[in-house]
């Protein structure tokens, strides 16, 4: 059983969400920074919102040596720091019934012979009728250990009626061949139905309304295409720099972290054509044309940019470069800045670039896709006119002010015929009365409920490596280290001239 139908539901109301039916969530890495600021809170905010339901358990394995006391302390803590619902008592309550830890390593028997009588122990006391999610939050080279201890003791048979899920958090490997590897290892135990590929960016409400922007209304619809774009643009900049991930982040680079990932997946979702239903398999088929039909031109010099950001000014305060970084080796040739052209060969789409960067050190935190459009011929303005005038954009803010902003040309108020660049802006905090939910309380209530539109499968994951693969390696070619770039600016640049290559320049958000 996936979830609690209530009889009394009519499909169309509104007023009556779906609730995850009586399961348990186990946690790897329960410890870590994602469990404590995003994990738990989540979990406590779906309780508090009425969408778990009285049988549920939430288990926390992790190497510290505490009791469910001390687990239940820590969430605690957790929630009442980071949750984005007010803390209500009577919830927690309800909540720390079901709270267990376990103490162990992922070589040990023991620890999983643990794990299991908890989980048994759940299954008995909360009512959780053999329902199973484990989240791996944990570094991909701890995969294959726990999946085997999970089969080894007998932690995912299959029974009638009953469920057993894995979570898997990014990345996905650090190229094709490493992705199809870990692959092999999580489908050796479970069905692909039931591997969940946590991508959080896909949870944001704003992602889900570029869909509904695209093909809710019909006014998008013509334009949004090769007869009328110039081009694309989809940024993810941060304010900050690598801070105490010098261990995670070295190695892998920003391209590898985000563009393989969020970056790509957000263009797959702004060019792809209309689905004929919002089900997982159909939307999945229109991202994996797009992601197939995409590539970035060569010669890679000209179409892609790297750079690692030096020693700045940050919101008024120095900061250090990357290379200053504790842990950052001083010879690193790891990108914080990266930037690419990709080309999609399909009728829509045919001639625009679309480009993707993505940095940390910039001036400013925001995610957005901006739509920009061909010049209009002005055949009745002079060029004095129109000189005020930028090209017509259609931008959707992901984070952190999320919202959509159409710019075009107004006539400035006077004697003088002169057309200048304004702003239509909605925003959600300004529009709706209700508060946009966490990214991870959607998918993970998605994870409970075993509905997974939002979470990318095998095939796209593979088709993203296939695309940045060759740039990867391209770039591991090139000797000497990224270009520098001042902390607290908008990258090297390397970046500007890839795109006034094409004629074009990059929009400051």
């Amino acid at each position: 059983m996936n979830s609690y139908e209530n009889p009394l539901r009519d499909s169309q109301d509104r007023r009556l969400p779906r609730i995850a039916g009586p399961c348990v969530l186990v946690i790897f890495g329960v410890t870590g920074d994602l469990s404590r600021k995003k994990l738990m809170p989540a979990v406590y905010d779906l309780a508090n919102r009425g969408l778990l339901p009285p049988g549920f358990g939430l288990v926390g394995f992790a190497r510290r040596d505490w009791a469910d006391q001390d687990f239940a302390k820590v969430v605690h803590d957790a929630v009442k720091e980071h949750a984005r619902t007010p803390f209500r008592e009577e919830v927690w309550e309800q909540l720390l019934e079901g709270i267990r830890f376990v103490s162990g390593t992922f070589d040990s028997d023991e620890s999983f012979e643990r794990l299991k009588k908890t989980i048994v122990e759940l299954d008995t006391t909360r009512a959780t009728g053999g329902n199973h999610a484990f989240y791996l939050s944990i570094p991909p080279s701890g995969f294959e250990t726990v999946m085997s201890q999970l089969a080894k003791h007998g932690l995912v048979e299959r029974q009638p009626e009953t469920w057993n899920r894995v979570v898997i958090e990014k990345p996905f490997g650090h190229d094709l061949a490493s992705a199809r590897e870990l692959n092999a290892v999580v489908e050796r135990l479970f069905k692909p139905q039931e591997v969940f590929r946590i991508d959080h960016y896909l949870g944001k409400e704003t992602v889900q309304n570029l869909l509904a922007l695209r093909f809710a209304n019909q006014m998008f619809e013509p334009i949004w295409n090769n007869h009328y774009v110039s081009h694309v643009e989809i940024t993810m900049a941060e304010d900050i720099g690598i801070g105490g991930r010098a261990g995670y982040f070295d190695g892998i680079g920003a391209a590898r972290d985000v563009m393989q990932n969020h970056l790509l997946q957000l263009l797959a979702l702004t060019a792809m054509e209309e689905p004929t239903s919002f089900e997982a398999s159909q939307l999945r088929a229109e991202k994996k044309k797009v992601l197939a039909a995409a590539h970035v031109p060569t010669p890679y010099d000209r179409h892609t940019a790297r750079g690692q950001y030096s020693a700045g000014w940050q919101g008024g305060e120095p900061v250090i470069g990357y290379l200053e970084e504790d842990g950052v080796p001083a010879d690193s040739g790891t990108e914080t800045y990266a930037a690419i052209r990709v080309d999609i060969d399909n009728r829509r789409w045919a001639g625009v670039p679309f480009y993707l960067r993505t940095a940390k050190r910039m001036p400013r935190r925001v995610t957005e896709v901006a739509l920009a459009f061909k010049r209009a011929p002005h055949l009745p303005f002079t060029a004095t006119d129109t000189e005020e005038l930028g090209t017509n954009a259609l931008v959707m803010r992901i984070q952190p002010d999320e919202g959509v902003t159409l710019r075009f040309g107004a006539k400035v108020p006077g004697t003088q015929m002169e057309i200048r660049e304004v702003s239509m802006d909605f925003a959600y905090g300004g529009s709706f009365t209700e508060s946009s939910p966490e990214a991870y309380e959607r998918l993970i209530l998605d994870v409970l409920l075993g509905e997974p539109p939002l979470f990318p499968r095998q095939e796209e994951v593979e088709l993203s490596w296939q695309i940045l693969d060759p740039v990867l390696e391209y770039w591991a070619s090139q000797p000497g280290n990224p270009e520098q770039y001042l902390a607290g600016t908008w990258g090297p640049e390397s970046s500007f001239e890839m795109v006034a290559r094409d004629g074009n320049t990059w929009r400051r958000p």
